[in-house]
């Protein structure tokens, strides 16, 4: 088997690897980078002979995976390109936001490859995708046919790993993936066997998780610091991000009131979070999803969603505001409406996701309260934060020990390190290497192409 990193930065970003069983190749994921404009936010496309691939799989829609699909699919005519249901949904929607996005930054960021692709693109692509639910089998190649198989793989709604099986070759593709439960999205459900090639995410492999985190007291945590300041006459604000974390955060608020632990209070989302709200409560009785049968957008109570074309909701203490982007980006909604209740020490904002440390959300996490904070980048001014500042883990990610139990279940031949920054990968490997023997480690450089037969 030959593997090529395509991703063009050594981090999280751009996520897309050949893999050549035979005469067969296939490419898994074809992600963009959020911090990188233009050609540079692609993966190394332009290293693929043309019309040579003969499948690309999609392991989940966030945009790091799939936000280049359209420019890759123009480059690679030929290739069957399959996903799961769900991924085809949301990930439709969120590429035809990518090109709203797109072209703001082409005058924005005097960007002027933006957008890559147009609507009408997304839309005559989007024919020739085909579906496969976990479990369905299906083959690629002419000569040397390729097994493929998805498994639940618990990170986002629709999310799987992909089991590749050639002749003489078993590879084992995980794509983001989470081993327990989450509030909406069931764990992953992945094969344990000696493959031959294990290529594994190592997002968290930087953070050491605390051996006495439940999600179910981070959950109480929450709910506890939303009443607090709901009870002190302040609104919450919840940055979210629109696929995935906002329908988490809606079912965990339900739960909540269910416990007693938070009061009836109105909830606000708007936007892309509406429309990726619709999306998953189509798939409200999927096998990967808790709460079945439940529509968010029908039956949660007191739920307000922004008319479309108004830029934010109107203030009102005593609120939940469940915003986008999760990170606060400059222009969305969460970043203007931080704007508003910065000033006040009864509001506060509690981020649940990752926020980058060079985004207006991660710099409000580094100042915390009392601090001060550059919210746009075009103005010198700093902000005062007298508002409280909290941040709680409900990642979609496993954390490392949990990936580190999972290889050694699995006991590969080959090990390939993806999907994290180097310090993370680096800890992946100083602990492969110091609890297995004989086991290939490999952390392919970007555009590195590793034979893992020699």
């Amino acid at each position: 088997m030959r593997f090529h990193n395509l991703a063009r930065f050594a981090d999280i970003g751009s996520n897309s690897y050949l893999v050549e069983i035979g005469s067969t190749r296939i490419v898994l994921d074809a992600g963009t980078h959020p911090k990188h404009t233009g050609r540079d936010t692609l993966p190394l496309f332009e290293t693929i002979e043309q019309d040579s691939v003969d499948g690309i799989l999609i392991s989940h829609p966030h945009l790091d995976h799939i936000g280049g699909l359209p420019v890759l699919m123009q480059q690679q005519v030929s290739a069957a390109v399959a996903m799961t249901p769900e991924t085809r949904e949301s990930g439709s929607a969120l590429l035809h936001n990518s090109v709203n996005v797109m072209k703001s930054q082409r005058d924005e960021l005097d960007e002027p490859d933006y957008p890559l692709y147009s609507h009408r693109k997304v839309d005559e692509l989007e024919r020739l995708w085909f579906t496969r639910s976990p479990g369905e089998v299906f083959s690629l190649g002419e000569v040397d046919r390729v097994q493929c198989e998805f498994y639940r793989a618990g990170h986002v709604l629709g999310a799987v790993g992909v089991h590749l099986q050639g002749e003489n070759e078993s590879v084992f593709y995980t794509g983001d993936v989470h081993f327990e439960d989450q509030t909406m999205t069931r764990k992953a459900e992945f094969p344990e066997e000696s493959f031959d090639t294990l290529i594994i995410e190592t997002t968290r492999g930087g953070l050491a998780r605390d051996p006495e985190y439940t999600r179910e007291k981070e959950k109480q945590r929450l709910g506890e610091s939303i009443r607090n300041a709901i009870e002190r006459g302040g609104a919450v604000l919840l940055p979210v991000f629109a696929f995935g974390k906002t329908q988490e955060v809606l079912f965990m608020i339900e739960e909540l009131r269910e416990e007693g632990l938070l009061p009836m209070t109105p909830v606000h989302i708007g936007g892309l979070s509406t429309k990726m709200s619709h999306i998953a409560d189509q798939f409200a009785d999927s096998e990967g999803r808790n709460h079945q049968g439940y529509s968010l957008l029908r039956e949660f109570p007191d739920l307000h969603i922004l008319p479309r074309g108004q830029k934010e909701p109107e203030f009102q203490p005593g609120h939940i505001y469940a915003l986008s982007s999760g990170m606060m980006s400059e222009h969305t909604v969460s970043h203007r409406f931080a704007k508003r209740i910065l000033g006040s020490e009864k509001n506060a904002i509690f981020f649940v996701g990752y926020a980058d440390s060079e985004t207006p959300g991660g710099r409000v996490l580094a100042a915390g309260q009392n601090g001060r904070v550059r919210l746009d980048s075009h103005r010198d001014h700093e902000t005062p934060i007298q508002c409280e500042i909290n941040r709680f883990d409900f990642s979609g990610h496993a954390p490392r020990d949990q990936i580190v139990d999972y290889v050694l279940r699995c006991n590969p031949k080959n090990v390939i390190l993806v999907h994290g920054d180097p310090q993370a990968r680096a800890w992946f490997q100083d602990e492969l290497e110091a609890r297995t023997s004989g086991m290939r480690i490999i952390l392919p450089a970007p555009g590195e192409t590793v034979d893992t037969s020699s």
